[in-house]
């Protein structure tokens, strides 16, 4: 007996890409069910087409920072059976580990572009996820283990500046006289921060305190 064709969402902003990923899936017998480029466009196909499997950019449109992630763990959350692989050239810290953690951590991948050199591999690959299998690149888990052991590893140098000086109790107005750049300029950066900390949305004074709790426990 034929095994069950694997029905795939694909969801990359670059045309090529996805139109070049949907074809390499045809050609090995999986089925795109519909091809799109936002994260927002991914969500209504899931919902229209149901499909097996969601291969997925993280970085797509308005921002380009981590809508394809971010969707992910939406659809996960909703539908914890979906078999999602998350397909990028960078490892997004943000919501990686909560996709990772999801579905009782089955039926999930995170590959990176760069190192995908086989394509049986890989189709291999989508296939073990869809029937509910982890595969996770090992660069991935090599950098999500590293900045679990030291968040502040994510910090440029400038923003472990900031943070220090917002340890050391001072506000945004008085950072950037210290550090001679515009208040918005530290903003930024403090928002850089928040993100880069998983610091969620709990209002900024908050979010100062936690993120002085971090840079107190990792520079101990």
């Amino acid at each position: 007996m034929q095994p069950a064709t694997i029905r795939v969402v694909v969801a990359d902003d670059a045309a090529l890409l996805r139109e070049g990923l949907a074809g390499l899936l045809e050609r090995f017998g999986l089925h795109a069910v519909a091809v799109v480029r936002d994260a927002e466009a991914l969500k209504v196909a899931v919902d229209e087409h149901a499909p097996d499997l969601v291969l997925t950019d993280i970085r797509m449109p308005p921002t380009y920072t981590d809508e394809g992630l971010r969707a992910a763990v939406e659809l996960r959350r909703a539908r914890p059976g979906l078999a999602v692989v998350a397909l990028s050239q960078y490892v997004q810290h943000s919501y990686a580990a909560e996709l990772l953690d999801s579905g009782d951590c089955r039926g999930v991948g995170y590959l990176l572009k760069d190192r995908v050199v086989d394509v049986e591999d890989f189709i291999a690959t989508l296939r073990t996820v869809a029937a509910g299998g982890t595969v996770i690149d090992p660069q991935v888990i090599s950098q999500l283990v590293r900045r679990r052991r030291d968040p502040l590893s994510a910090l440029s140098a400038r923003e472990r500046e900031v943070l220090a000086l917002i340890a050391g109790g001072h506000s945004n107005t008085a950072i950037a006289q210290r550090l001679f750049v515009s208040e918005a300029a530290v903003g930024k950066h403090v928002g850089n921060i928040f993100t880069k900390l998983d610091l969620v949305q709990a209002g900024d004074t908050n979010r100062r305190v936690l993120a002085v709790l971090a840079y107190l426990r990792n520079t101990a």
